[in-house]
Parts: C-alpha cells; sequence; structure tokens
C-alpha cells in the first residue's frame, strides 16, 4: 500500500487478502473495516473512495485487516454489532449475538404477553445482554433479571445497559443458571440461549467461533444438551401459572429435548425451526 491509495484502492486490496484468507463476504468486510478505520458510516464511505488516506489511516487499515485475515470475528475488531434497533457491544467477554437470536426475539414477541401487560422476565446467560435488552423495549412494563456465570459477561453487559438506556430495567445477577435466584421470581417468561456445542462441532467451527468466542458459553456436555437439559428440569418452578420457557438449541436436539419438557411437566411444548428450516427453538408452557 502505498501512500496515495486512494479509500477505493485500499478496500479493493484489503478485499483480495481477506478472500485469500478465505473470510467469507471479504469485500462487505473489507468496506465495514475501512469505515471503522475512518470513523465513518459504511454508506458514506462510498463518497469518499477517491480520496487519498493519511499513513496513520493506512497503518491502522492494515491492522484491522491482519486482525481479520487471522479470522479474529468482524464485531470483535469494530467493537459493536446491530442487533434489532440495539447497538450492542462486542468483545471476548461474550459470545456475539446471532441472527438467528433475532428471530427467536421476533417469536416471542409474536407468540408472548401482550405488549402493555406487566410481568417479569428472566434471561439465563445473558452474555452481552441482547436478549434481556431487545425484549425490555419490545415490553416496555417488563422487568427483566438477567444472569451469567461470567462476572466478565456481566460486566459486558451493564456497559450495554448504559448504553442502551436501559440500566433500570435490568437486574443483573451473577448466577450459574438458577443458583442464585432463590429469591426471585416467578417469572411470565423464562429466556436462555445456553450453549449447545458438542466437541466435534466446536472443532470444526469456523476460527471466528473456535478460536475467539469463549468456549465456556459455546460447549455443553450429554451431547451439547446439559445445559439446555437442566434448564428445561429447574425452569418450571421458576415460571408462574401459565408461563413460557423459551431456548435457542442445537439444530438435532429437539426430539430429546421435548421428551424432556415432557417429563418436567410443561403442559404443551413445540419446535420451531428458523429462517433455514432448522430445528432451532423450543417453547414450552407451564
Amino acid at each position: 500500500m502505498g501512500d496515495r491509495l486512494t479509500v477505493l484502492d485500499v478496500v479493493q486490496k484489503s478485499a483480495d487478502f481477506l478472500e485469500r484468507k478465505s473470510v467469507e463476504s471479504p469485500r462487505l468486510n473489507a468496506e465495514w473495516l475501512a469505515a471503522h478505520a475512518l470513523n465513518i458510516g459504511r454508506m458514506e464511505l462510498y463518497m469518499q473512495f477517491d480520496r487519498p488516506l493519511q499513513p496513520a489511516e493506512l497503518d491502522l487499515m492494515r491492522d484491522l485487516v491482519s486482525r481479520r485475515g487471522k479470522r479474529e470475528p468482524l464485531q470483535y475488531i469494530v467493537g459493536e454489532t446491530q442487533f434489532h434497533d440495539l447497538l450492542i457491544k462486542c468483545d471476548q467477554r461474550a459470545l456475539i449475538p446471532r441472527p438467528e437470536t433475532e428471530q427467536l426475539i421476533d417469536y416471542i414477541v409474536d407468540l408472548g404477553p401482550k405488549i402493555d401487560e406487566m410481568f417479569s422476565i428472566l434471561d439465563l446467560g445473558t452474555g452481552t445482554g441482547a436478549i434481556a435488552f431487545a425484549l425490555a423495549k419490545r415490553f416496555p412494563y417488563s422487568k427483566i433479571v438477567a444472569t451469567d456465570a461470567s462476572q466478565d459477561a456481566l460486566e459486558l453487559a451493564e456497559e450495554n445497559a448504559l448504553g442502551n438506556g436501559l440500566q433500570n430495567r435490568i437486574e443483573l445477577v451473577r448466577s450459574h443458571w438458577f443458583e442464585s435466584l432463590k429469591e426471585k421470581g416467578p417469572f411470565r417468561l423464562v429466556v436462555s440461549n445456553p450453549p449447545y456445542l458438542t466437541d466435534s462441532e466446536l472443532e470444526t467451527a469456523e476460527p471466528e467461533v473456535r478460536d475467539f468466542e469463549p468456549t465456556s458459553a459455546l460447549l455443553s456436555g450429554n451431547d451439547g444438551m446439559e445445559d439446555a437439559l437442566r434448564i428445561i428440569s429447574e425452569s418450571i418452578e421458576y415460571l408462574e401459572p401459565s408461563g413460557s420457557l423459551w431456548l435457542e438449541t442445537g439444530v438435532d436436539q429437539h426430539e430429546q429435548l421435548l421428551d424432556a419438557c415432557s417429563n418436567a411437566g410443561y403442559q404443551s411444548f413445540e419446535g420451531i425451526l428458523d429462517w433455514a428450516d432448522r430445528s432451532r427453538f423450543i417453547h414450552a408452557v407451564k
């Protein structure tokens, strides 16, 4: 990269480099990195394609592209991601919120309580806090308890609560699932995106997942179902009558997890598909 390279030159060279490193959507990644380096929006980037980059800007862009070429997730590099209408701070303290989890929010809103009702929600394993904050936005009269076993994740969630003006809506509790919740509840909704990968699934995952995201938030024993099974068996005690459990799960786990819902005593339960027609969510009613 010479000193007189334009923004477009750098985007093109960066995209070629990322493509050689097997990064998915290399051009889009290069544009996001360039926009971040220049501290402008991605749409504004197109208006500046002919602008020569300054040496300091080139140095920063080289660093960002190098990190992405090593398969560090884009969201960790730029430090944030969109989740519904929220801007969520992201770093290696917690999993990156996924589009599938946005779909979980949509299902809860479509099939869940009325928006103007007052009720309590429990978000287990909150990570960045994305689920709790999205539900807080959609159910403005709800009270939300969000837990995580990781103090680092809870601190990130607290930063996101402040960043989105939701610090007065969310109670953050350090707890491994239900262990510190004896005085909490009952809840109308219990929601969780627990760890659900097996060892072999983690080994074959993309480097962005395998090498950078916290393993404790990805990996679960008992064929990836240990945590989901525990949540199914214990959450019924924390739900109010006719309250609902919502889970994001692994795609080959529904038969056993729905059996567990039956054994736990839920009135009704169902598996729900994601956009790609994979068995991704479970909804159980007490």
